[in-house]
């Protein structure tokens, strides 16, 4: 019996077990056991010679504009950036992944325009393994919906889920450190649903023996191998809804009841029309929002405040990381900096480098 069999054999057991508490510990081994066997699967089809998408990343970030063919992405694209893609009225004119440089508040922010996504594409359907594998690489998605087809989110979702990019999730907390002896012992911060047994049968599948464990949120079965695997991405995602110059006012009311079905707040959607280049405004200052981006004015010796050209950094970072990022010997040779802006508690603060930089900070970097 072939990998592929096995696969379907084990996904037909689980869709016929009703859950409950007494099948709850079956359950995790069989999903746990699909886990593994579709890593193999995906293994062996990687190591078969197939083609792959080999996009270089440029730029501050990538985002990956993802859609179901002729949604409007080559055309989206273009009117964001330089990219000249080739577009056109009919299926799969998008041949190849084109990459274009949005720049924007002095960030060059990658965006990729990959081959529209169909049905099967995890189980490597067109290319589809290639495509997603791309999208695994992205700092952020962008989910490029028709207005008349809304429904194509679902199914965007669920192809990417089985190509284990979660989108708006963070990875769960489960740590797992392996021992020589005495078992598996579970420590949880949470009161857990899952009983131990069922924690333990996924934790053997995956061939933990002796170990210790500890889980710090409340997880089902699914997030549990999540955690296990430990192979999975977490990507943030915006929802962009295309051709919204094509329906009348009054539709928007079933477009934005069409979104809430599949749990997006119409509020978040951004309603853009690419042929007419409506709406990208506000698509360029939600892509900066879930990016995280952040712009550092540097303070040059001699030459001033540069704020044509900031250093891009993510909220979060420190000094160092800008440090890090301006290459050169600035770590080896720093002495302190000095912050002026939104993270300063006064002008010309002086901090080392673990201080949390802010947009539209200005920072001096003092050497030896």
């Amino acid at each position: 019996m072939g990998l592929e069999e096995e696969i379907r054999e084990i996904e037909e057991e689980i869709a016929s077990t009703p859950y409950n508490k007494s099948t709850e510990a079956h359950i995790g081994r069989l999903k746990s056991k699909l886990a593994e066997k579709k890593e193999k699967l995906e293994q062996q089809d990687s190591s078969g010679g197939g083609g792959g998408y080999a996009v270089e990343k440029h730029g501050d970030a990538t985002v990956a504009l993802v859609g179901f063919p002729s949604v409007g992405k080559s055309t989206l694209l273009n009117a964001l950036t330089n990219a000249e893609s080739e577009t056109g009225s009919y299926e799969f004119t998008t041949l190849d992944v084109n990459p274009g440089m949005l720049q924007y508040r002095g960030a060059n922010i990658q965006m990729l325009d990959v081959p529209g996504l169909i049905e099967g594409a995890a189980a490597g359907k067109g290319d589809g393994q290639a495509v997603l594998s791309v999208v695994r690489t992205a700092d952020l998605i962008v989910f490029v919906l028709s207005v008349f087809e809304i429904d194509q989110y679902q199914r965007l979702s669920d192809e990417l889920y089985k190509n284990k990019v979660r989108v708006d999730r963070s990875p769960p907390r489960v740590s797992i450190r392996r021992k020589a002896k005495d078992g598996l012992s579970i420590n949880a911060s949470v009161d857990l649903d899952l009983d131990e047994e069922t924690i333990k049968g996924v934790l053997r599948e995956h061939g933990h023996v002796n170990a210790n464990v500890t889980i710090g949120e409340q997880v089902d079965i699914d997030r549990l191998i999540d955690g296990v695997m430990d192979n999975r991405v977490y990507v943030p995602s915006a929802v962009v809804v295309n051709k919204a110059d094509l329906i009348e006012p009054d539709y928007k009311e079933t477009v934005d009841a069409q979104l809430r079905e599949y749990d997006v707040d119409p509020d978040d959607a951004v309603f853009i029309s690419a042929v007419e280049e409506r709406g990208l405004d506000a698509l360029r200052e939600r892509i900066w929002e879930e990016l995280g981006l952040i712009r550092i004015y540097m303070d040059k010796p001699g030459r001033g405040i540069d704020r044509d050209e900031p250093l891009i950094l993510r909220r979060g970072q420190t000094v160092e990381d800008a440090c890090e990022k301006l290459g050169g010997d600035f770590e080896e040779r720093f002495r302190f900096a000095r912050v002026s802006g939104p993270s300063a508690m006064h002008e010309e603060q002086q901090v080392g480098q673990d201080h949390e930089l802010e947009d539209e900070d200005v920072l001096r970097i003092l050497t030896e």
